[in-house]
């Protein structure tokens, strides 16, 4: 279901007034195998996690060459935005930086700089509301915006601002819908019985206190996934002329044992699914923008192995990466943004249930733990 509110005036006439600028911000990956271990101190950075810990995770990256996926696949994704911003005439220059690894988030500031910008628009390449996929991004770029001031003597001279959390934005749920449909159509290729093949949804795990947290201004992350879950099986059972069975299951949980997540793992979920009579599945990673380790190591490497063990045949779908409808979207987006900020009142395009989530974050959302403050400046919201 659509729930928009027509404005006066459509966003396009103006472009992106007042923005003069687009940050793709995302989580950066080590570009080669001497870039393993530092990238992933940088990514622990002050949890105490010894070496040999790191040095097991790191083996993960041995299955894909030695390298993450991600950087190409935000290179990809940088040229898709901005030939779709040509396309629609819009003149607004995108730049790209990561919170942990080159182009980090300063490189992406000093280039900011440079273009002489003075209103930036973030866009996070996470869909969904949570510490790690919202108020992190923030937080790292206050603290970056606060150490390349003190180190420059002078203020930066850039606003920023984000755009909405888009898990329920038509765009990226098409981009999933359409791969959800091809993944069921190559098992029914092979003969298979759709009516009777699970989806199995699959997000990034985090842990129950940041679920809590989470949930504090908005829906929670995991009532976020299980909205566009039961849109996305709508739609593509709608088309494939079935009505799927769906569940939502983790993936990547790390911590100690001790501290409870979010569960369950789709391992678990696997095993599940095999001792209830399970021969096919299908493995949606809707958490995901693109196929980047949790999806190319956890779900490629390890799920599917599983899968094999217990002889399920099992099928990965895409992730929605630089699906036309996602990257229309994205720029959609970023148009509703600019009109809210010229003082229109724009279309905010939604599916499910849920409605749009607000442009500015609300005091308290996506902490850590709920009720507690950091301490930590973050920008792009109200605290």
């Amino acid at each position: 279901m659509t729930s928009p509110t027509t404005g006066s005036a459509s966003p396009v006439a103006a472009g992106a007034a007042p923005y003069d600028a687009l940050l793709l911000f995302s989580f950066g990956g080590p570009d080669e195998p001497d870039d393993i271990m530092p990238f992933l101190r940088n990514v622990t950075a002050g949890k105490g996690i010894p070496d040999a810990r790191l040095a097991q995770v790191a083996e993960h990256y041995e299955h894909v060459g030695g390298r993450s996926p991600i950087n190409g696949q935000n290179l990809a994704l940088l040229a898709a935005l901005r030939a779709e911003l040509a396309r629609r005439g819009i003149d607004l220059p995108v730049v790209w930086g990561n919170r942990n690894w080159a182009p980090y988030t300063r490189d992406a500031l000093v280039e900011l700089g440079e273009l002489g910008a003075t209103r930036v628009l973030a866009v996070v390449t996470s869909a969904y509301s949570s510490y790690s996929g919202c108020r992190q991004y923030r937080e790292d770029l206050a603290l970056t915006v606060g150490a390349l001031e003190e180190e420059l003597d002078r203020e930066l001279g850039i606003r920023f601002d984000k755009v909405r959390s888009y898990f329920n934005h038509p765009g990226f749920v098409e981009g999933n819908t359409d791969a959800v449909v091809a993944a069921f159509e190559q098992l029914r290729a092979s003969g298979a019985d759709l009516s009777a093949t699970p989806l199995v949804f699959v997000t990034h795990s985090i842990p129950d206190t940041m679920e809590e947290a989470s949930g504090a201004a908005r829906p929670s992350y995991r009532e976020q996934h299980l909205d566009v879950a039961a849109v996305v099986a709508e739609q593509a059972g709608a088309r494939l002329g079935v009505e799927l069975t769906w569940s939502l299951a983790y993936c990547s949980r790390s911590g100690p044992p001790s501290q409870p997540w979010l569960e369950p793992d789709v391992n678990d979920a696997l095993r599940e699914l095999s001792v209830a009579g399970t021969s096919g599945v299908v493995l949606a990673p809707i958490g995901f923008v693109s196929d980047h380790m949790e999806v190319v190591y956890d779900l490629d490497t390890e799920a599917l192995e599983t899968a094999r063990e217990l002889g399920l045949t099992a099928v990965r779908a895409a992730t929605v990466g630089t699906h036309p409808a996602f990257v229309a979207g994205i720029v959609d987006l970023v148009l509703e943004r600019a009109a809210a900020e010229r003082g229109e009142t724009p279309e905010r395009a939604v599916v499910g249930r849920l409605g749009a989530v607000a442009d500015v974050c609300l005091p308290g959302c996506c902490r850590q733990r709920a009720g507690v403050d950091s301490g930590v400046p973050a920008l792009c919201g109200r605290d």
